[in-house]
């Protein structure tokens, strides 16, 4: 049996894109990928990444923000920053794998009701989730 490969999404805080993405890839590849995320500065899981999720049948709500420290000895075929920040601060991050950079605006940062902030939190799941389904295309399991 072929071992999944691993890739490990990075941002700012692992609050919202990192874990969208992460649990995307998880439930896009199948079981073909073993998807894992982190953050620069942890804090904690946003229920609006959590309810986005939702109303597309994947849950994230039993995953946590994770340090970037956690990854440190792991090896991983592709690390894949999701935010500027990430991209300019995790060259440092001493992780093996194969560097991408994917660039989506923080839904976290939305304001408004929380049905204006839920529509931004949307927008940018199906923008990480068009680019997942993009990557596994191109990327033999």
């Amino acid at each position: 049996m072929v071992e999944a490969k691993k890739v490990l999404f990075l941002c700012t805080g692992n609050s919202a894109r990192s874990q969208m993405a992460e649990g995307l890839m998880r439930f896009l590849s199948q079981g073909d990928w073993k998807a894992r995320s982190g953050g620069i500065f942890p804090s904690y899981v946003h229920p609006l990444a959590i309810r986005a999720m939702e109303e597309i049948e994947i849950d994230i709500s039993g995953q946590t923000s994770k340090s970037t420290d956690e990854f440190l000895n792991e090896e991983f075929d592709y690390i894949i920053t999701l935010c500027d920040h990430a991209a300019m601060a995790c060259p440092n991050f001493p992780g093996q794998g194969k560097r991408v950079a994917w660039s989506f605006e923080d839904p976290s940062a939305a304001i408004g009701t929380i049905e204006e902030r839920l529509v931004v939190f949307r927008r940018v799941r199906n923008e990480i989730k068009a680019k997942v389904e993009e990557f596994l295309k191109s990327e033999p399991s």
